[in-house]
């Protein structure tokens, strides 16, 4: 009788760890899928520090060209320019 209920136990537990793969695994693809997911926005100086060769003056020279997209915050030039890292790393590797 012992040995049955360790048998089951651990049938159970099998089940339940495949569930929670399974669910681990929709959920994931689901977040990739999702627009809602938050968007990581980097400064200038983050850019930089984010790839390594890329200097500040470039990436205000890729913003004043317009071949990345940012937004700015804040009024005037003193405004923060915030830039979404995976839209600068989409424009880097369409470069090589």
């Amino acid at each position: 009788m012992e040995k049955n209920k360790t048998e089951i136990i651990a049938q159970i537990v099998t089940l339940l760890s495949l569930l929670v793969d399974d669910n681990d695994n929709q959920q994931k693809s689901s977040d990739a899928k999702n627009p809602e997911s938050p968007v990581e926005m980097l400064t200038i100086k983050e850019c930089a520090e984010a790839v390594t060769g890329l200097s500040e003056h470039t990436i205000r020279q890729l913003v004043v060209q317009e071949k990345i997209p940012y937004i700015r915050t804040g009024k005037g030039k003193r405004g923060k320019i915030l830039i979404s890292k995976a839209a600068l790393f989409d424009y880097l590797e369409s470069q090589h």
